[in-house]
């Protein structure tokens, strides 16, 4: 829904909204624009405004929008998803899908945000990863493909006091790396409180554009994925994922393939011996 707010060309009162709005969105379902108003101390002109400004009818056209994505389920995004695929050809609509994601992602993917991601990754004593639900695999991939170049990985637990167990080691020479897809979780909130005392830098990778608290974190990278009732592709995620990955591995390009020079010759000298998982 807001995945082109960032670009609107939005007055400064339109601003203060469109910033208001994400991170409000169970309370806007149930306020007045007059209250809108009072709270964030503009005219109910403005309020009123607004909605056509950022793409919609009226309040009452927004809020409907925005209570379907509420409403959501699994098998509601299943059931979008083979609606629009029903009568076409299953590949190829899902490959349009999933370019249309890949291309938005490469739209807001600046090379200058890329590379301080890169640098604070291959820079890091430490890299933690918090990846809850889906994202888990997107872990696995980093981790099993950066620690080939001699980089120390950990996975976070993704929910609950376990968090805490990694946590409470993260420190200064750390770097973070957040999946932050539709809503803000209590444990990302956590992550980025504590970041302000233990001084380890966090890389959020988000599919909101408008991502609450994004400004707490020192860099953001951003992955589309579609709409929030839709079934979520993996694509674009992925691809920021192998970004890091190839970035890394270029910018100390010697020392990484000198490790897997190295990882070559063990497989090569005891491969024999040890099944292949």
């Amino acid at each position: 829904m807001y995945k082109d707010w960032n670009t609107r060309p939005f007055s400064p009162n339109q601003r203060i909204l469109a910033d208001f709005i994400p991170k409000n969105e169970q309370r806007i379902l149930y306020m007045t624009e007059q209250e809108i108003a009072d709270e964030l101390g503009l005219s109910i002109a403005s309020v009123s405004r607004f909605w056509k400004a950022a793409g919609y009818k009226h309040a009452k056209d927004f809020k409907s929008k925005l209570r379907f994505r509420f409403e959501s389920t699994p098998s509601e995004k299943m059931r979008d998803a083979m609606q629009r695929t029903g009568g076409n050809s299953l590949p190829r609509k899902l490959l349009e899908i999933t370019s249309h994601h890949l291309e938005e992602t490469g739209r807001y993917l600046h090379e200058a945000v890329l590379q301080e991601a890169i640098g604070a990754l291959a820079g890091a004593r430490h890299i933690y990863i918090y990846s809850p639900g889906p994202c888990a695999g997107l872990a696995e991939l980093m981790a099993y493909r950066m620690a080939r170049y001699g980089l120390v990985l950990k996975k976070m637990a993704p929910s609950g006091h376990e968090l805490l167990e990694t946590l409470m080691h993260a420190g200064a020479k750390d770097v973070i790396v957040v999946f932050g897809f539709v809503q803000l979780l209590p444990e990302t909130e956590v992550i980025l409180d504590y970041a302000k005392e233990a001084g380890y830098r966090i890389i959020l990778i988000t599919d909101r554009l408008v991502f609450p608290r994004s400004q707490d974190a020192d860099i953001v990278l951003y992955a589309g994925r579609g709409e929030v009732w839709e079934f979520h592709s993996m694509v674009g995620p992925t691809y920021i994922v192998e970004n890091l990955i190839l970035g890394v591995g270029l910018l100390h390009k010697d020392r990484s393939l000198r490790k897997l020079d190295k990882l070559q010759q063990l497989r090569a000298r005891y491969g024999g011996k040890l099944p292949r998982s």
